[in-house]
C-alpha cells in the first residue's frame, strides 16, 4: 500500500492529519502517554511555531488540525520524539507490549502514514473540526465533546488553541 504524504510543494498551509499507532494498538489509554503527546505539541507550539486549531488523543490514534511553515518537518519530528518517549513509556511499563512495535527496521509505534488532508476552505475547515470533537463521542467514550478531557472540546485548555482568522 502506497503511503499517503504530504507533497513537498503543498508543504505549508493548514492540515488535517491522523496519526494512528501502528496495527491500531490501544496503547494510549494512559495519562502519561497522552501526557508525552501534549508535552511534544506544547515544544512545537512554543519553540517551532505550530499553530493548533483543534486536536483529540484516541487510544490508538490522534486527530490534529494543524497549521505549519514546514507539515512535513513538523509531523517528522513529532513522530521521531513520541517514538523515542512512547518506546521508554511501554518498556518500564509493560515491555512484553514492546514487541509489538518490532520491526526489521526497529521499533516503530507509529503507522507509516498520516493521512494528511489540506484544508482549502472553511467548510472543510469546519467539516474536520467537528469530527476530531466528536470522535470520542462517536466511540462511545464520552456522551459529550467537552467531557473528553484529550481534546480541544474540552474547557481546560490543555494546549493553546488557534483561532482561524475570519
Amino acid at each position: 500500500m502506497t503511503s499517503l504524504r504530504i507533497q513537498k510543494d503543498l508543504k505549508d498551509g493548514i492540515y488535517f492529519i491522523t496519526c494512528t499507532v501502528r496495527n491500531w494498538y490501544h496503547v494510549l489509554d494512559r495519562k502519561n502517554r497522552w501526557n508525552i503527546l501534549l508535552n511534544s505539541l506544547k515544544y512545537c507550539q512554543n519553540q517551532k511555531g505550530l499553530k493548533i486549531y483543534a486536536w483529540v488523543f484516541m487510544m490508538d490514534h490522534i486527530h490534529l488540525l494543524v497549521e505549519h511553515k514546514d507539515v512535513i518537518g513538523f509531523l517528522r519530528d513529532f513522530k521521531r520524539h513520541t517514538t523515542r518517549e512512547m518506546k521508554k513509556s511501554i518498556l518500564a511499563h509493560e515491555p512484553r507490549t514492546a514487541k509489538l512495535f518490532e520491526t526489521p527496521e526497529g521499533f516503530q509505534f507509529w503507522g507509516k502514514t498520516n493521512m494528511p488532508e489540506k484544508v482549502e476552505n472553511f467548510t472543510f475547515f469546519e467539516q474536520k473540526y467537528q469530527y476530531i470533537h466528536f470522535n470520542p463521542v462517536k466511540k462511545q467514550y464520552v456522551r459529550n465533546p467537552q467531557d473528553w478531557v484529550f481534546s480541544s472540546a474540552n474547557q481546560e485548555e490543555l494546549l493553546s488553541i488557534t483561532q482561524l482568522e475570519a
